[in-house]
């Protein structure tokens, strides 16, 4: 009876594929505004029958989730979704549409839907850098990791909920708090969406 119970979890990441994979460009980048980094990652959320999906896509410099998108699956859509509502939100935010996404750089890992020739090309034809993670994912991605552990861990992201719908609820209840609400201490106490619009 006092056996912990195994707590099971997803695979997000397959790197073993044929798409080619991008060098880590980020390593020494030192950032001083918004889209200039934006890291992307994919987390599980559970829920009754099994693993729904969630791709985020974070700035760098404000810690704002710029965009997300919850899925049932790990099929590409899921990123794709992700990625449009960031450049729709970069787009919009600042008075200069060529200002807002200039030379922005996309740092993931090697996973294959990052890789696909599909989410490539809409970052070749959006002029964005693309950068990956190349020995040890989790520390080269360290930003894009916290963001999900302070989702799970803060934000109750690491429950089990009744089914997608449900989830989807409490994941946008999340992200907007985490934006709008959240004080970081990396942030001298503001909350990344604060700081996404003072430096825009």
């Amino acid at each position: 009876m006092l056996t912990l119970r195994k707590k099971y979890s997803s695979r997000t990441t397959n790197s073993l594929h044929r798409f080619h994979k991008y060098k880590n460009i980020i390593k020494d980048v030192q950032t001083t505004r918004p889209n200039q980094v934006w890291v992307a990652d994919i987390t599980y959320i559970r829920t009754v029958k099994g693993f729904c999906y969630l791709a985020l896509i974070t700035d760098m410099h404000s810690r704002k989730i710029v965009g997300y998108d919850l899925s049932n699956s790990l099929e590409l859509k899921g990123c794709v979704r992700a990625l449009n509502k960031a450049l729709y939100q970069a787009k919009n935010t600042c008075t200069e549409r060529s200002r807002s996404i200039k030379q922005l750089i996309h740092h993931s890992d090697r996973g294959i839907q990052y890789c696909s020739n599909a989410y490539t090309q809409i970052l070749k034809r959006n002029k964005i850098n693309i950068s990956m993670t190349e020995e040890n994912h989790c520390y080269e991605n360290a930003m894009a990791e916290r963001v999900n552990g302070i989702l799970k861990d803060e934000f109750y992201l690491d429950q089990t909920f009744t089914d997608v719908t449900h989830a989807k609820r409490a994941t946008k209840n999340a992200i907007n708090l985490y934006n709008e609400i959240r004080l970081h201490l990396s942030l001298d106490y503001k909350t990344p969406n604060m700081v996404y619009k003072l430096t825009a």
